[in-house]
């Protein structure tokens, strides 16, 4: 093996480890205690601020301009939330959302372009 060969193999088997720790650790902490009730119950609200964060982020702010807030710039997209938020509401169902959500921005950016 040349040195670039065994740099390129240490470098793999080392971001193995270290995208292995964070999810292991927990696993083998937590397999073998009970986990309080409150805090199940907080952590069912973790996935929806994380995804609510993120679109929040990608709708209203832009970053390629210096993190500007783009209000009525973005009005394709906007309109395209609040279409998704009726629809998860109603339907219950991500796929749906999702689905509905990448086609609503997708003929919203059309007309607004025009």
């Amino acid at each position: 093996m040349t040195e670039k060969t065994m740099e390129h193999l240490i470098l793999i088997i080392l971001s193995m480890l270290v995208a292995f720790g964070p999810r292991f650790i927990p696993l083998r902490i937590f397999s073998t205690r009970d986990i309080p009730k409150w805090f199940n119950e907080w952590m069912k609200y973790v996935p929806v601020s994380l995804f609510t964060a993120l679109v929040v982020k990608d709708v209203f702010i832009d970053t390629s301009a210096g993190y500007v807030f783009t209000g009525i710039h973005n009005m394709a997209k906007i309109i395209a939330s609040l279409i998704v938020i009726v629809v998860a509401y109603r339907s219950r169902s991500m796929g749906l959302s999702v689905v509905l959500g990448l086609t609503a921005v997708t003929l919203l950016a059309i007309v607004f372009t025009v």
